[in-house]
């Protein structure tokens, strides 16, 4: 556990090596990256942490208060906790805050690996406006349902992201933690998150964005979009994962991470990352890419 000014985090590290700090989705916690961690065959320093309202970290947001920022602090202060420049790798949600966090620009980075990151309002930036209306839609019925009562209104979402269904093959006491965790996640999907496109060009870190192959249409467009955005990006997609690859392809993400995380350390950019997080210039970075 770290204890701060924001109160109970939690924290964990194992291993030496390049520092890799590892943010979790919604209705997950630092346990959700087990599987990728042992799959890194103790390679690295691995940092786990959980998000506001889920595991040990303390709750602060409101229902007027639901600013991304409030999530972006937690991950701050583990990555100020580790002490250097680091790795950063989200899913999701956590993604999502990835992504705020390198925006902001206030903690050391030394890359980014996004995973599915829940950039719903990229889609309409770009004119998929059908899509986007389609993610506008659920959020709404979600919520509806959540105020009415309705405990297992979290099934829309989970069978939104990951097909239909998927709520249904979750084992119980997956099932049963995002009920119990699910107003926290009514904080979430309330975050605002809209930052323009061309904002997203000033990271300029070395990045990885990953999408499944099966998940859903929104998820892999905006993954699109995403990559295309940032300076240094590239793109790569896992055959035959959904929305929840963490936990069903977790050797594959770890290749996918642990490959990106070595390529970023040979290109012996660490006195630049410690300076600013958005001094390497485009086209510095030149990962594989996907054509789609």
């Amino acid at each position: 556990m770290l204890q701060d000014r924001h109160g109970v985090i939690d924290y964990s590290e194992k291993g030496a090596g390049p520092t890799i700090v590892f943010v979790p989705g919604s209705w997950a916690t630092m346990s959700a990256w087990r599987g990728v961690i042992a799959a890194l065959d103790g390679r690295f320093r691995t940092v786990t942490t959980s998000l506001r309202g889920y595991g040990g970290t303390r709750e602060c947001r409101t229902r007027t208060d639901t600013s991304l920022d409030r999530q972006a602090e937690i991950v701050e202060a583990v990555i100020r906790r580790v002490g250097a420049p680091v790795h950063l790798v989200g899913h999701s949600y956590g993604g999502l805050v990835c992504l705020d966090v390198a925006l902001c620009g206030l903690v050391p980075l030394m890359s980014l690996t996004l995973i599915e990151p829940v950039a719903f309002g990229l889609l309409r930036q770009e004119g998929e406006l059908a899509l986007h209306e389609q993610f506008i839609a659920m959020r709404e019925d979600y919520v509806r349902s959540c105020e009415n009562g309705d405990k297992e209104a979290a099934r829309r979402v989970v069978d939104y992201l990951d097909g239909r269904g998927s709520f249904d093959t979750l084992p119980y006491w997956m099932r049963e933690y995002i009920v119990e965790t699910t107003p926290t996640h009514v904080l979430d999907i309330r975050s605002s998150f809209d930052s323009p496109l061309s904002a997203l060009a000033n990271i300029l870190l070395p990045s990885l964005v990953i999408r499944g192959e099966r998940s859903a249409h929104s998820l892999r467009r905006s993954a699109e979009i995403l990559s295309g955005a940032l300076a240094n990006a590239s793109l790569r997609t896992i055959s035959g994962a959904g929305h929840f690859m963490t936990a069903t392809h977790a050797g594959e993400v770890a290749q996918l991470v642990g490959d990106h995380v070595s390529k970023a350390e040979s290109l012996a950019w660490t006195s630049v990352c410690i300076a600013s997080p958005f001094q390497f210039r485009a086209g510095d970075y030149t990962g594989s890419s996907e054509s789609s």
